[in-house]
């Protein structure tokens, strides 16, 4: 098993921000991929309309089309949700880095040895 280290944590700390804030812009992009396909399909039911194609075959390309916007719009909320997710786990990140660097520091300031097995209260004191 990996040692636990301050610096270990915050590395793993920036790889999930950075992973979360990836994926909160995929998520946006394919949000956005959708409704371009949402338009497109309003556009084509506006042309079925313009040449008299069949009521039935326009009303499926309409609801075909309310549908995708509703796909659309529920992708555009969950992206929103993933950049607050994403923006959440920045400033813990940042909150974590704030308030327990000292620990780090004071590893490194110290001269003596075996610090791993020194008490956590040993670290609050200095």
């Amino acid at each position: 098993m990996a040692e636990l280290t301050y610096k270990a944590l915050v590395r793993a700390v920036e790889g999930k921000e950075k992973t979360l804030a990836r994926n909160a812009e995929a998520v946006q992009n394919a949000a956005n991929n959708i409704t371009e396909y949402a338009d497109d399909t309003v556009r084509d039911a506006d042309a079925l309309g313009a040449k008299s194609v069949d009521r039935d075959s326009l009303a499926e390309c309409q609801e075909l089309a309310k549908i995708i916007r509703g796909v659309s719009d529920a992708a555009i909320a969950y992206a929103a949700k993933g950049v607050d997710t994403a923006k959440a786990a920045k400033a813990a990140g940042d909150q974590a880095r704030t308030t327990h660097s000292g620990f780090q520091e004071a590893f490194t300031r110290s001269t003596v040895t075996d610090l791993e097995n020194v008490s956590r209260d040993w670290f609050e004191q200095e």
